[in-house]
C-alpha cells in the first residue's frame, strides 16, 4: 500500500495512504499504560487524574494500537467530527482493510511481537455499514506470528442501516467465539435524551430503546460491552434510564471528553472545564457507579489531542496537528 503522507506525532504516526478507490487515513501508536490516562475502580486504577504528563510510551511490544478507516470518509454528519468533512462514506474494500493494518505493522519491522495489538475500526466512516470489516476481523485472528490481536468496533448505530442488527449479531459472534471474549465493541450513546441525541448523531442513530432492541439477548464472553459518553457541558446521562435497558453485568460505561475538533469547536461542544482534569466526569462517575455500573473514566494527555490522534480528527478533511510534529519522508511503495 502506497504510504502518500507519513505524520510524525508525539505518539506516533498518522498515515494517509492510497486505497483501492481513494485516500484513506490510519494511524500506528503507543500508549502511555492504562494506569497514566485512566480511572476505573474495577481495574483497581483509582487515581483522580488531573493532567495527563507526556512521556515515554509502553514498549510497543507490549500494546500496539492501529486504528483504521472503514469507509472513504462518512455520511452520518455527527455535528463533533470532521471526518464528514472528507466526503460520504464509501465502504473500503477488504484488502484496504488488511493493507491499513500491514502498513501500520510495517513502519515498524524490528518488532517481532505484541503481547496486544489492538485493531480499532474507527479512523473514518460507520463500521456497521461495511460488511468487510466482519471478514478483516476474522482474518486478523492470525494476522501475524506473536501478536495477539484485539479488535474493537465502534459504532454509533445508524438508524437506516438495514442490516445493523446481523452486523452487531456477527461481531458478538466474532467477539465471543473467535476471539475468545477478547475483542470489544463500543456503542457511542453520548446522551439518554432523545432530543440530545437527535443532535448529537445529526438524526441518524437509533434511539437509546431501539439500540436495546438490537443488543436483546446478547451477552459478551469476557470483556464487556461498551457504552461511550463523550462528555459535553450540557450531556443529559440518566443512569436510571441506562438501568432499564442495559444490564450492568453486560454493560460497562466509558466517559470520554469531546476532543477538540474543528466541528466541535464550530458547535460550540467542549468539555466543562477543559478535557485534561478529572474533575468534570467525576460527578457522573459517581452516579453511574451507584447504578450498579464499571466505569472507565479516559482522559487524554494535551500530546494525544493536539497531535489529532482522537476520534473524530482526518487530517483528510484539511487539519493539521496542533503538536508538534515532523512529516517523514515518503518511501518507495510497499507491497502487501
Amino acid at each position: 500500500m502506497n504510504i502518500i503522507r507519513n505524520l510524525k506525532v508525539p505518539t506516533g504516526n498518522i498515515l494517509i495512504v492510497d486505497g483501492e478507490n481513494g485516500q484513506l487515513e490510519c494511524l500506528s501508536i503507543g500508549d502511555y499504560g492504562k494506569a497514566k490516562n485512566l480511572k476505573a475502580d474495577c481495574l483497581g486504577l483509582y487515581n483522580e487524574i488531573n493532567g495527563v504528563p507526556h512521556g515515554n510510551m509502553v514498549p510497543l511490544e507490549e500494546k500496539w494500537v492501529i486504528t483504521i478507516s472503514t469507509q472513504y470518509g462518512c455520511s452520518m454528519g455527527c455535528p463533533y467530527c470532521d471526518v464528514p468533512k472528507v466526503g460520504p462514506g464509501k465502504n473500503a474494500t477488504l484488502l484496504d482493510l488488511i493493507r491499513q493494518v500491514n502498513t501500520g505493522l510495517d513502519l515498524h519491522p524490528e518488532v517481532k511481537g505484541s503481547s496486544r495489538l489492538n485493531i480499532h475500526f474507527a479512523r473514518m466512516g460507520e463500521p456497521t455499514w461495511n460488511p468487510n470489516v466482519l471478514e478483516a476481523a476474522r482474518r486478523f485472528r492470525s494476522i501475524a506470528d506473536n501478536f495477539y490481536v484485539h479488535p474493537v468496533v465502534s459504532t454509533m448505530m445508524p438508524k437506516n442501516n438495514q442490516w445493523l442488527k446481523v452486523f452487531i449479531h456477527e461481531w458478538m459472534s466474532i467477539k465471543n467465539d473467535v476471539y475468545g471474549g477478547n475483542a470489544g465493541l463500543q456503542i457511542s450513546l453520548n446522551s439518554t435524551d432523545e432530543e440530545q441525541r437527535k443532535f448529537l448523531f445529526n438524526n441518524n442513530s437509533l434511539t437509546v430503546p431501539e439500540v436495546a432492541r438490537v443488543m436483546a439477548g446478547m451477552e459478551p464472553v469476557g470483556r464487556k460491552i461498551t457504552l461511550n459518553v463523550a462528555l459535553a457541558a450540557d450531556t443529559i446521562v440518566d443512569p436510571a434510564v441506562l438501568l432499564k435497558y442495559f444490564d450492568p453485568r453486560n454493560y460497562i460505561v466509558k466517559i470520554t471528553p469531546m476532543h477538540e475538533t474543528h466541528a466541535c469547536k464550530a458547535n460550540d461542544l467542549h468539555t466543562p472545564e477543559g478535557y485534561d482534569k478529572y474533575q468534570p466526569y467525576k460527578p457522573l462517575e459517581e452516579a453511574l457507579k451507584s447504578a450498579g455500573y464499571d466505569v472507565l473514566v479516559f482522559i487524554p494527555s494535551i500530546e494525544e489531542d493536539e497531535g489529532l490522534i482522537t476520534c473524530g480528527n482526518a487530517i483528510l478533511s484539511g487539519s493539521v496537528p496542533r503538536a508538534e510534529y515532523e512529516e517523514l519522508r515518503v518511501e518507495e511503495e510497499i507491497v502487501n
